[in-house]
Order: structure tokens, then C-alpha cells, then sequence
């Protein structure tokens, strides 16, 4: 165990960054690399380390996972190769699925056999406010019939599953309005639309649920619960994507510290030019208040602590952090760091991404602020 933070390391360095151009291509090829990927970790024995052991994973708590999860981070892809991206919906169906679920959808997922898929925002519809969310859930009999449209939902193409976020009561108090259900894709009236574009990149999908019938058994929890265990997967999961984008942070950090050691203009090497200096402290200073404000996060969610302030204020600072030190390297670059010759454009799609994907900036800020003053009066 000692040495697996050197091995997680190079298995995103040797493995997975050189393969990052066929993997951001949709199709065959990308699929396929990322099969090869997948079962090279599970051979080097990297696989689902976050995971617990009943479930085939290494069992690592957080604490002990979250700096691998940095590393894993280096790389967008890094967690799906690792299969750490398993970590939500495997906790989330762990908790709240039945055992028809637990047997059709989770354990096949672990081993790989089929990818989990989530879907609650909506076209049109304001992704901070589920007050907005029109799909519907019908209890009919033994079944439920679900009707609506979803987007962002991510890896649908390739997912054996979706987790739809669902009205299944007309309660105005929200907190029992909405229910989970599992939809299995290849269910009659599933439909993706299209894979939708962000920033020029894919990965998310807009779906369709025409009438769609499901066993009642494919509930997650108790109905009317929906948001109480969004909120478990927020909390978790914005703290995650919290360590990833350090490690992207840290990836874009050290490519403009190499540029500027190795890249000379008017006779010296860019890092005589102390005007450039003010960019590499910046860049440390932001990635170092990012990293304290995560394991702040990772703390908060360890010991019970107030998570919405703890993982609201990472996630603002984080993405933050993130788009500046990728903007910052960028500028180092110069021309080329404006091209597919660096790695910087991925990063900058997902650096600004960062600050709406999971709930905007704004919405954190508001939520802590108010938190922070109900504590004063």
C-alpha cells in the first residue's frame, strides 16, 4: 500500500495522459482504449481503490484516497480508467438500491459490465432550482411510468443505466416532491437525442424518457426521498471533483514551470523575466489555498462536520483556482498553448465548465453566506 501513490502516478503519466487524444474522440477507438486501460489497472491492481472491498474495490477510505484522487485527477480521464468515477453511483446504490437493482445494476457495474449514468437538470430549465424539474413519475400498477426530457447526462451513450431524478408527488415542499428511479437504457421509450457539445467537447447527452415503464422495484430509497439523497451525492461528489481539479491545477502549474525554464526569448530563459514571476506565485498560492479548503471539505465529510459550508467554499475557490492556473499557462505558452499541440485547451474546457457544473459559483457563494450569517443572529 506504501507504494501506490507512486504507482497511480505513473499509470496516469505512462498510460493514460498519452492516450488522452484518441480518448477525447467519440467512437471505436476511444471505447476501446479505454476497455485497454481499464484492464491494464485492474491488472496492476489500481482498480476502484476508493471502493469498498464487498463490492471488488480496494476499500480506502477518504482520507487515505483523496491525494491518489489528485493524482488520478491529472488526467479527465484518469478516474474512469482507474474506475474511481464508480464512486458515486456505487455508494448511492449501495445505500438506497433494492436488491433487484443490487443484483441487475451495481455489482455488474463494479466489474465493469455496465456504466452507471445520472440524469436530474433539464432544457430550459434553471439547474440551482429543482422547483423547475418537469419529469414525471407515475406510479401505474407494479411499474413506474416516467415521462420527460433530461441533458447533461453524462456517458449515457455508453451507460447500461440512469438514475433519473423524478416529480413522483405534487408536494410543494420539495423535500417531497422528487423521488430516484434506475432506468435501464435499453428500456422501450429511452431516447438519446444527441450527444450535446460543451465548449466544443463531448461526454454529455440529452435524453428523452417517452412513457417509459420501469419495475417498481427500481425506486432508490423511500419515494418522496430524491433530494435527500441527491444531496448525500452532491456532497461527496463536489468534494471529489474538488481534488481532481487540483491535480489538473498541479498538471497545468508544472507545464508552465517547464516552459519557463526551457523556453528562451531575447537571449535567456522566459524565468529571468520577472514580470512572469508574479504567475508562478499566483499559481502556487492559489493551488495551496484550493488544496487547504478541499481537505477542509474532506474533513467536513468524514467527521460529520457543516458540509455545506466546508464543500461550498472549496468547490467556488477550486474551480477558481483551476481556471486561473490554466489560464496563467496558457499565457506562458504563447501560441501554442492556444492549440491541440498542448494539453491546455482540454484543461481550459474543463477549468471553466468547473465553475457552473455542479452548481454555479453563485449559488455556493449565496449558500455559505447565509449559512455563515444565521450563525450571528
Amino acid at each position: 500500500m506504501d507504494d501506490l501513490p507512486v504507482r497511480v502516478a505513473s499509470f496516469v503519466t505512462d498510460r493514460v495522459i498519452p492516450a488522452e487524444q484518441v480518448l477525447l474522440n467519440s467512437g471505436a477507438d476511444a471505447a476501446q482504449t479505454m476497455a485497454t486501460l481499464q484492464q491494464a489497472a485492474r491488472v496492476a491492481g489500481l482498480w476502484a481503490l476508493p471502493l469498498p472491498r464487498r463490492l471488488g474495490g480496494h476499500g480506502l477510505d477518504l482520507a487515505t484516497y483523496a491525494p491518489l484522487a489528485e493524482m488520478e485527477g491529472h488526467s479527465d480521464f484518469g478516474p474512469t480508467a482507474l474506475g474511481s468515477d464508480l464512486l458515486l453511483d456505487a455508494t448511492m446504490l449501495d445505500r438506497h438500491a433494492t436488491p433487484a437493482i443490487r443484483d441487475r445494476f451495481l455489482l455488474p457495474m463494479v466489474d465493469g459490465a455496465g456504466g452507471p449514468s445520472f440524469a436530474m437538470t433539464e432544457p430550459g430549465v434553471a439547474g440551482s432550482d429543482p422547483a423547475g424539474l418537469g419529469t414525471t413519475a407515475v406510479r401505474d400498477g407494479d411499474t413506474w411510468r416516467i415521462t420527460g426530457r433530461k441533458w447533461f447526462t453524462s456517458r449515457a451513450a455508453d451507460a447500461a443505466f440512469t438514475t433519473v431524478v423524478c416529480r413522483t408527488a405534487p408536494h410543494t415542499d420539495l423535500r417531497q416532491a422528487f423521488s430516484l428511479i434506475v432506468v435501464p437504457t435499453d428500456a422501450v421509450g429511452y431516447r438519446i437525442d444527441r450527444e450535446v457539445p460543451v465548449l466544443g467537447a463531448g461526454g454529455q447527452y440529452e435524453i428523452t424518457l417517452d412513457n417509459v415503464r420501469v419495475p417498481a422495484d427500481h425506486l432508490l430509497g423511500e419515494p418522496g426521498q430524491g433530494l435527500r439523497i441527491v444531496g448525500e451525492r452532491l456532497a461527496l461528489g463536489r468534494t471529489l471533483r474538488c481534488l481532481r481539479w487540483l491535480g489538473q491545477a498541479q498538471r497545468a502549474h508544472d507545464l508552465m514551470l517547464t516552459r519557463l525554464t526551457t523556453r528562451h526569448a531575447h537571449g535567456s530563459p522566459l524565468a529571468d523575466q520577472q514580470l512572469l514571476h508574479g504567475l508562478v506565485f499566483h499559481s502556487h498560492a492559489d493551488i495551496a489555498a484550493a488544496r487547504a479548503l478541499t481537505y477542509a471539505a474532506v474533513d467536513a465529510i468524514i467527521t460529520g462536520g457543516d458540509t455545506r459550508i466546508a464543500v461550498g467554499t472549496a468547490k467556488v475557490v477550486t474551480a477558481r483556482a483551476l481556471h486561473a492556473v490554466v489560464d496563467r499557462a496558457i499565457q506562458v505558452y504563447g501560441a501554442e498553448g492556444l492549440t491541440d499541440d498542448t494539453p491546455l485547451p482540454m484543461l481550459a474546457r474543463t477549468a471553466r465548465a468547473a465553475r457552473i457544473l455542479d452548481g454555479p459559483d453563485e449559488l455556493h457563494i449565496t449558500t455559505v453566506a447565509r449559512r455563515l450569517l444565521a450563525r450571528t443572529r
